[in-house]
């Protein structure tokens, strides 16, 4: 291996290096400096928080719920409450995402400030085992400005995430976006291709359905959103239909012409049409790839597979033992939250902390109307395992909050290990669907995590009229003493 520091001089040094500002990379570098050390970010946005903040989660999250305002608002009419249709000023839009995002990267600024996290914006790359050059990027677009600058660092956390996955075949054209590109809301289509039934995707065709778009949906696999139980996903399928003009399972996209007069999509599969398909917009998301290729970790003696993932052990080490990495560029589920902790362990290890990354379960949530979300194992997996498992299903047509709320099509369920050994009657898992979702998984998590039965749940006091209380009603159909149900009957 060449030893890069004699061919340049550090410009930087530092003794902790992390290659990335997403939630995992800003919270390995926020732990760092807590920790003592002196630490540098390289962060290729004009603002910390990565993928997530500048063009994923949070503006996202945004859009999603001036959709939820959106639709709730026709609905009000059911009763009683009727508004006129909702005009949308696109231009507007966009200055309210831009300041959810701005208010979010200002904080995260300030919390670098305050630590003393110096942050350097561009790409960084591999010199050697203790080197990573930076080239300089300038603004929101990224644009390398040819500046470069040399860091010598002691301990280094790789957390540089993930891109979009592209479809080969597809042609560069203004009217076909990914994940980022959409969310950019160029323009309002009145038809919309979503290539691949994912979360993400899904969420987008929320948003855009909700701004007036038709939405056709094309997925290879024979269901959509992989992950959740079917039972919860059917849920949403029904409260969904409206949105979609066809949901093309088992099959794939094969051509796309663009057009002056729009995108022409051609199909292969079970349920494709005959002809080719025409749009104002597709959207593609077909997953994302990580980043680890990007970077020449080879350089540095990092082991890097041939799809770009970075093995790690449970303290985020690579085979390298002074550098880390963590979120998605080291494994499955590509999650913010799961990145954020991975990020701690990464720091607290480098600090010579007996910190491990040994998390039970990692909840997963869809943002859509209504909301899923899931921890553990499902009750799918369970029957696919042949694992004797106890199933406790809460409908939420019995619970006062939800029929208020118009969300009595939901319910949260519970999975119980239902063997002999010392595990018995302990949660493995759970899963709820309706709105807010996604804000009630935690208890669930935090269940399995400490070990918990059904008595532990059911036996917790939860505050009456809430969703929430559905967790505990689920568990006390577990264990036999649920009053909010017909008796069940005895076996």
């Amino acid at each position: 291996m060449s030893d890069a520091i004699e061919v340049k001089v550090a410009d930087l040094e530092c003794e902790m290096l992390v290659l990335g500002a997403g939630p995992g990379g800003y919270s390995a570098a926020f732990r760092a400096a807590d920790l003592g050390m002196k630490t540098v970010i390289v962060e290729r946005y004009a603002s910390l928080g990565g993928v997530c903040l500048n063009v994923g989660c949070i503006p996202s999250k945004a859009l999603l719920h001036v959709a939820a305002v959106m639709e709730e608002a026709a609905h009000a009419g059911d009763f009683g409450v009727s508004f006129a249709a909702p005009t949308v000023d696109i231009d507007k839009l966009r200055e309210h995402k831009a300041k959810v995002v701005g208010k979010l990267t200002t904080g995260l600024s300030a919390m670098a400030k305050a630590r003393k996290v110096e942050v350097l914006r561009g790409y960084g790359h591999f010199l050697d085992a203790f080197h990573v050059e930076v080239e300089a990027t300038s603004g929101v677009a990224q644009e390398k400005t040819g500046e470069k600058k040399v860091i010598r660092f002691q301990k280094c956390v790789i957390a540089a995430g993930s891109a979009a996955a592209h479809l080969p075949f597809i042609a560069t054209d203004p009217r076909i976006v990914d994940s980022t590109g959409a969310l950019e809301l160029r323009f309002t289509p009145k038809t919309m291709l979503v290539i691949g039934g994912g979360i993400v995707g899904l969420e987008m065709a929320t948003v855009y359905s909700a701004l007036g778009a038709r939405v056709d949906v094309v997925e290879m696999l024979d269901g959509l959103m992989q992950g959740p139980d079917r039972d919860l996903v059917k849920v949403w399928e029904k409260q969904n239909a409206q949105r979609f003009d066809k949901v093309m399972l088992k099959t794939k996209t094969v051509g796309v012409e663009a057009k002056p007069d729009g995108l022409w999509v051609k199909f292969e599969g079970e349920q494709a049409p005959a002809e080719a398909q025409r749009y104002d917009m597709i959207l593609q998301s077909a997953g994302r790839a990580p980043n680890g290729n990007k970077l020449d970790a080879g350089k540095a003696g990092v082991a890097v597979t041939e799809r770009g993932f970075i093995p790690v052990d449970s303290q985020m080490r690579t085979n390298v033992s002074h550098i880390f990495a963590i979120g998605d560029i080291v494994g499955q589920p590509m999650l913010a939250h799961k990145a954020a902790h991975q990020g701690h362990v990464a720091a607290e290890a480098a600090a010579g902390q007996k910190s491990y990354f040994d998390a039970a379960v990692i909840p997963g949530v869809a943002y859509t109307h209504p909301e899923i979300a899931w921890v553990g194992v499902g009750e799918d997996e369970a029957k696919k395992l042949g694992r004797k498992v106890k199933i406790a299903k809460f409908p939420w047509a019995a619970s006062g909050r939800a029929i208020a709320n118009g969300a009595e099509y939901g319910f949260t369920k519970l999975v119980f290990d239902d063997s002999d050994d010392n595990s018995a009657h302990r949660v493995i898992g759970g899963s709820i669907v309706g709105p807010n979702a996604g804000d009630m998984i935690g208890e669930i998590a935090l269940a399995i995590e400490m070990g918990a039965d059904a008595v532990d749940i059911g036996k917790t006091i939860h505050p009456h009229p809430t969703l929430g209380e559905s967790i505990g009603m689920a568990a006390e159909m577990a264990h036999g003493s649920c009053t909010d149900l017909p008796p069940m009957r005895k076996r």
